[in-house]
């Protein structure tokens, strides 16, 4: 007659130490990013536009008159800023969820910045594609029949569909793990109370 085995101990502490990931809550603070390359040569567009104004503003003879000189001047240094500041503010977004919001910020800054409390938001999704072209460009972007989102490159996003019937559309990093956490929040979450 044999004796039953012995359940081997190591393997029981290994598995008390290294639970399944489905069993471990979410961090109390959630963040993610995403990030777009391409911005950086827009930037760089930018940043010729405001040397060539400062160049002629510099080394030109202003022979020709210096109303036309003063606008071509203007005009590149402000093309040249627009483009710059325009593209810099979205060459990344981060996104962090905590227990009360989600907060949304651009680029370096922080601007844009959206912060929309968990008490309004109705459910969230997983969208395994977001791309400039359904919003018409990279940005903060509005669209009526679509809502509102902050697209900084193609990919994976999180879509919030809030209580008041819109809905708001983030392209980060890991989105399906965000999406998740949000769910998980929003269990215990009463809807439309202060957040």
């Amino acid at each position: 007659m044999r004796l039953p085995a012995r359940p081997n101990l190591s393997n029981l502490v290994h598995m008390r130490d290294h639970p399944d990931a489905d069993d471990t809550p979410p961090p109390d603070v959630w963040t993610g990013r995403a990030t777009n390359r391409v911005q950086w040569l827009l930037a760089l567009v930018g940043a010729a536009c405001m040397a060539l104004g400062i160049e002629l503003a510099v080394d030109s003879a202003w022979t020709s008159g210096t109303a036309p000189l003063a606008m071509s001047v203007v005009g590149c240094i402000a093309a040249g800023l627009l483009v710059l500041f325009g593209t810099l503010a979205f060459v990344h977004v981060d996104l962090k969820l905590d227990r009360e919001c989600v907060e949304v910020r651009c680029g370096h800054i922080g601007l844009p910045r959206r912060r929309i409390p968990l008490s309004h938001v109705a459910g969230a999704d997983f969208t395994a594609l977001v791309t400039p072209r359904q919003w018409g460009g990279w940005g903060y972007r509005w669209r009526p029949e679509k809502g509102t989102a902050v697209v900084v490159r193609r990919g994976e996003g999180i879509v919030l569909r809030l209580w008041d019937g819109h809905t708001f559309t983030i392209t980060v990093d890991n989105a399906e793990t965000a999406v998740q956490v949000i769910k998980d929040r929003l269990r215990t979450i009463t809807p439309g109370t202060a957040g």
